[in-house]
C-alpha cells in the first residue's frame, strides 16, 4: 500500500455523520449504540497530548453489529482530538483496500488503518479489540457478528473505548518518536 493510494482512499472516505446517511435503515443502530459511548477524563487527557496529524480510515459495513458498536467509539475519539482525521469507507464499495488488509484470510470489519500525515501506513487493527474477543471466548456461542440491534454492556463499552484510545495513543507515539518525522518537524 503506497502513500498516494492511501491518500486517495482517505479522500474518498466519509465523515461519521455523512457515512451514516448512506444507509438510514442501519444508522439507527449505530446511533443507539453511540448513546452509551463516553470518553473518561484519562482518555481525554491522552488525546489532548497529540501533536501529530494522523489520517485514519475505518473500513466498515453499516450492516455490521461490531461496526455499529465500535464505530461510535472511533467517532468519539476523533471528535475529542483534532489531530485525528477519521473517515469511513464501506468494505464492499472499497473491496480493493479491504482485500489488502485481510485478517485471518477474511475481509473483516471494522478494520482501522492509521497513517502518517504523509499517508504512509503505520498501523492496523481489525475486527474486534481484546475485550470483545475475551467476551466471545468466554461465551463460546453466538454468531460471528452480533446483531446490529444488540446493545453492548456499559462496562464493555468503556473497556473497548479505552482500548481504542490506547491504539490511537500507540500510533501517536510512533509518529512522535519517528526519526524521520522528528527531523521533518524539527523536534
Amino acid at each position: 500500500m503506497n502513500a498516494a493510494w492511501l491518500k486517495s482512499k482517505h479522500g474518498l472516505g466519509l465523515a461519521y455523520d455523512e457515512y451514516l446517511k448512506t444507509s438510514p435503515s442501519h444508522a439507527a443502530n449505530w446511533r443507539r449504540q453511540g448513546v452509551g459511548v463516553a470518553l473518561d477524563g484519562g482518555d481525554r487527557q491522552i488525546l489532548s497530548t497529540f501533536t501529530r496529524r494522523m489520517p485514519v480510515i475505518c473500513i466498515s459495513g453499516l450492516w455490521c453489529g461490531d461496526c455499529a458498536a465500535q464505530g461510535p467509539m472511533l467517532d468519539a475519539i476523533a471528535r475529542a482530538c483534532p489531530m485525528v482525521d477519521l473517515v469511513f469507507l464501506d468494505r464492499d464499495e472499497h473491496a480493493d483496500l479491504s482485500n489488502e488488509v485481510r485478517i485471518a484470510g477474511g475481509n473483516r470489519v471494522p478494520t482501522v488503518l492509521w497513517m502518517t500525515e504523509e499517508f504512509e501506513f503505520v498501523h492496523l487493527l481489525g475486527d474486534r479489540t481484546l475485550t470483545c474477543y475475551r467476551r466471545i471466548a468466554a461465551a463460546q456461542i453466538g454468531a460471528s457478528c452480533p446483531l446490529p440491534g444488540a446493545l453492548t454492556p456499559a462496562d464493555e463499552v468503556s473497556a473497548v473505548t479505552g482500548e481504542w484510545v490506547r491504539e490511537f495513543e500507540r500510533v501517536q507515539l510512533i509518529l512522535r518518536l519517528s526519526p524521520r518525522l522528528r527531523a521533518l518537524h524539527g523536534d
